[in-house]
């Protein structure tokens, strides 16, 4: 079950990258989910802006896979957004919108749950963060079915056994547990702020969900996991459509070297 964990009584290094990463993004979605509370939709995208500078910034340091990653994960959030949004109900933003920051803030939180996945804290105590999510994530979800919050939260409850699931069979459990940290801090913030609200009963599901769901984490994870996955056939498929291009354009200059002999 901890296959994919990090290995015990190992040294890891700690590198400051990865805590600038971390705390510059926690810090970055506290001031803007605060700042779009009532902002208006010019300081939306003026928002926008700022974060997709601020990603482009923070991946100048990282590989062409991570940056591929990224690249995946902002694509594949801002479709599931318009989907789940505008198109599902399942939760809706201030204007009903999906907002400019989103999809550079998607990118900023995939890039910091790699970081946080690969610090040598995150390595080195991997079980005992892991049993902390557990813990505080399942009672999270027994809370939100117990009949004690006014709005139910099935929907979250189910989300955490999909999380567990990522977790424990999934290839990069480090990942899914930074995410737990970085999305659920946006969360909170974000539907405290009124900056977005889950609707009370899931439109698929029929269920009642929380605000937010316990286990929303589990939705973020599944971007992770397509973005990890994606990455590697897409960087082999431009290498070798790159490859192929200069190959062909190789063609015609021996032909000519060929007839001029």
């Amino acid at each position: 079950m901890l296959k994919h964990f990090p290995k015990t009584g190992v040294v890891y290094e700690h590198r400051t990258r990865d805590y600038f990463i971390a705390g510059f993004t926690f810090f970055c979605v506290a001031v803007c989910l605060i700042s779009d509370a009532n902002a208006t939709l010019e300081k939306q995208n003026a928002l926008g802006v700022c974060g997709w500078v601020f990603l482009f910034g923070l991946l100048l340091g990282e590989n062409h896979e991570v940056r591929m990653q990224v690249l995946i994960a902002v694509i594949f959030a801002t479709i599931g957004e318009h989907f789940a949004s505008p198109f599902m109900g399942g939760y809706t933003y201030r204007f009903e919108n999906v907002p400019a920051y989103v999809p550079p803030g998607h990118g900023m939180v995939y890039l910091t749950a790699v970081a946080l996945a690969r610090s040598g804290f995150f390595q080195g105590f991997a079980r005992q963060i892991a049993a902390f999510v557990v813990i505080v994530c399942g009672l999270w979800s027994i809370w939100g079915v117990s009949g004690l919050p006014e709005q139910g939260d099935s929907v979250g409850a189910l989300l955490y056994c999909v999380f567990l699931g990522y977790l424990f069979k999934g290839r990069s459990p480090m990942v899914y547990l930074a995410a737990f940290f970085i999305t659920t801090w946006l969360e909170l913030i974000g539907t405290a702020m009124g900056t977005w609200a889950w609707a009370p009963i899931d439109p698929v599901l029929s269920l009642p969900q929380g605000n937010p769901p316990s286990g929303v984490a589990a939705w973020y994870c599944l971007v992770d996991a397509v973005a990890m996955m994606g990455a590697p056939p897409v960087l082999r498929a431009l290498k070798a459509s790159l490859g192929s291009v200069f190959v062909s354009k190789s063609i015609p200059e021996t032909s000519q070297s060929t007839e001029s002999e």
